[in-house]
């Protein structure tokens, strides 16, 4: 009996008893370099496993520089999926004198029949493949488990509530019998909240009698979540609306409320306190401490086996929550309805997780009059600095004046882009699309975005300028062969995350989709009929993926060198399934991008 280890995917879906059916029937092949195992278009009779030694994936029909379609070094498994189809789609051939374990394709079809999960594994889409990685890689502390899953349902306390024609006097003797904090009131039909704090200022600050009736200061736009939504999706609307409790309804019907405070207790690590210090932050030093642990938090996360989207929600909340609270501290007396700050780019797509360069614009109603706007500005751009938000190269930031304008000024300049067309019109159309308000009033980013929209969606001539620059780097697939000293890598950020996220904007700018980050852009995508669901969800995934191995590269590096490159995944570092799994996601580039050229025409050009 050969002795391989069994014990990392797709074989620890199998029993020890199926794990013994394999090492059982096992056996092992040589093949010299050169030598072809496996043929395009013919049948195979095993499941390869490589002991030591290389092996190419090539598509023959296509140019030799093209040709390469994957690499597979020791612990990496092929041929099933031919074994499944009746025959390879490609040819597999070996670069070096190669070992390989082979399965026999009759015992490894008798797993697939007898083991529904080990068959899935190799029929199931790429987000199917990364659920399970994500769930193997949850160790210690909160559970992804114990994280993801929990919903709102198992953190709710009753509501307390009490009708409109109820005075002051008995809604503080409520609270005090129940040690409450809130609680609801309802008028006519509709729940309005009052908290203790409300009660207080009622009664010292505007010498409220205790008659007072409930109805006259009930606040009846209510932040409301479903319970059977996820706990941290709850943790992410209250960061986001900056509030310290949510109600929780269904339908018509009243669950409960669901307080800040019960959240943070439930995820007990202290990382989660973030958000409650950079509430509690009543100066920039205070704030800056906030703001100096999110990597802290980011880790954690990212330890205890947290869906990097969620992770990526709650961040671009935290940051935006601090930039918010930085121009409260630092700008004096905006227009505040006449102004609105806006964030782009990564930060502004909510895909942000590490700080980055400040990408950041301004943009005034057409009528208001702020003479000190620039020196303003400038002051804030510092501010930013000092709370870990680089300058950026580009000088995209309010502290220019071509990142500042009238919501007029702003729709001149994206008449002239749009007629330009050139890299740089290009690159601020895409800038713009991504803009997403986080201070003053967000309507007036709005008209921007819906000028945008009047301007490029239906000039198919734009369109297709814009989409080019999604085939502007080549994905890294051929590339996997060369990858022989840790130093080296495949640039992420090029090969797989900007392809994705600017082929995506782009079909949301023909859509006028007002969503700025791609997975949504994703979703509103599917729902309009523009791709399918699944080739949707797989999009997603890859990104997702492509995010994370780069985040792992990034924290890896933390403290080393600046030089050191911070988009490259050194593919050698990976596991076997992580490479697998990178080598399914450039798939779904390589597909994405053909399906770009298609509807943009890019072919031709």
């Amino acid at each position: 009996m050969i002795e391989v280890d069994l014990s990392r995917l797709p074989f620890s879906l199998l029993d020890e008893a199926g794990r013994e059916r394999v090492r059982g029937t096992l056996d092992l092949a040589y093949f010299d370099s050169g030598d072809i195992i496996v043929e395009m278009q013919h049948a195979v009779d095993g499941v390869f496993i490589i002991h030591r030694g290389e092996v190419a994936e090539l598509d023959p029909t296509l140019p030799q520089a093209q040709a390469r379609i994957a690499h597979y070094t020791a612990g990496d498994l092929f041929g099933a999926i031919s074994l499944l189809n009746g025959k390879s789609r490609y040819r597999f051939e070996a670069e070096q004198e190669t070992l390989c374990y082979v399965l026999p394709g009759a015992e490894f079809m008798a797993l697939c029949r007898d083991y529904p999960d080990f068959e899935g594994f190799f029929r199931q889409s790429l987000s199917h493949k990364a659920r399970l990685l994500t769930e193997r890689r949850a160790a210690g502390g909160v559970t992804m488990a114990g994280f993801m899953l929990a919903r709102v349902s198992e953190c709710l306390r009753g509501a307390i509530v009490l009708e409109g024609e109820a005075d002051i006097h008995a809604a503080v003797a409520t609270l005090f019998d129940h040690h409450a904090d809130s609680l609801l009131v309802r008028t006519d039909g509709q729940l309005g909240m009052i908290t203790k704090t409300d009660l207080l200022g009622a009664l010292v600050l505007d010498g409220k009698p205790q008659a007072t009736p409930l109805e006259s200061l009930a606040r009846t736009t209510l932040v409301v979540v479903q319970p059977g939504q996820y706990l941290f999706e709850a943790l992410i609307t209250m960061t986001r609306q900056r509030v310290a409790r949510v109600v929780v309804m269904e339908g018509d019907t009243l669950h409960g409320v669901v307080e800040l405070t019960d959240v943070l207790s439930y995820f007990s690590s202290r990382s989660y306190v973030v958000g409650l210090q950079i509430e509690k932050a009543a100066d920039l030093e205070a704030l800056a401490e906030a703001s100096r642990r999110t990597p802290e938090l980011v880790q954690a996360l990212m330890a205890q086996g947290v869906k990097l989207r969620f992770v990526m929600e709650l961040l671009a909340a935290i940051n935006g929550r601090i930039i918010q609270k930085a121009w409260h501290f630092s700008v004096q007396d905006p227009p505040e309805n006449q102004c609105c700050l806006v964030v782009m780019g990564s930060e502004g797509r909510g895909e942000q997780i590490l700080k980055t360069d400040q990408d950041n614009a301004l943009i005034l109603a057409d009528d208001v009059d702020w003479e000190d706007a620039p020196a303003q500005m400038q002051g804030f751009t510092r501010t930013l600095i000092e709370l870990g938000y680089p300058s950026c190269p580009g000088d995209i930031m309010v502290s220019n004046p071509a990142w500042v304008g009238s919501v007029a000024t702003w729709c001149e300049r994206i008449e002239g882009w749009a007629r330009r067309r050139d890299g740089d019109s290009l690159m601020k159309i895409a800038i713009m699309l991504d803009a997403h308000a986080v201070a003053g009033n967000p309507s007036l980013a709005e008209r921007v975005q819906a000028a945008l929209f009047r301007r490029c969606a239906d000039d198919e001539l734009l369109l297709s300028h814009f989409a080019r620059a999604a085939l502007r780097f080549s994905t890294p697939l051929t590339l996997f062969g060369s990858l022989k000293k840790r130093e080296h890598g495949i640039d992420i950020k090029k090969g797989g995350i900007f392809p994705l996220v600017h082929g995506v904007r782009t079909m949301a700018l023909e859509r006028r989709i007002p969503a700025t980050g791609t997975f949504e852009r994703l979703e509103a995508l599917a729902d309009d009929g523009r791709l399918e669901r699944r080739f949707a969800s797989d999009v997603g995934e890859a990104l997702a993926l492509f995010t994370e191995l780069r985040l792992r590269g990034q924290l890896g590096e933390a403290g080393k060198s600046a030089a050191t490159p911070t988009n490259r995944v050194v593919v050698q570092s990976l596991s076997s399934l992580e490479r697998d799994l990178l080598r399914e996601a450039l798939h779904i580039v390589k597909e994405f991008k053909a399906r770009l050229s298609h509807r943009y025409h890019l072919e031709y050009s």
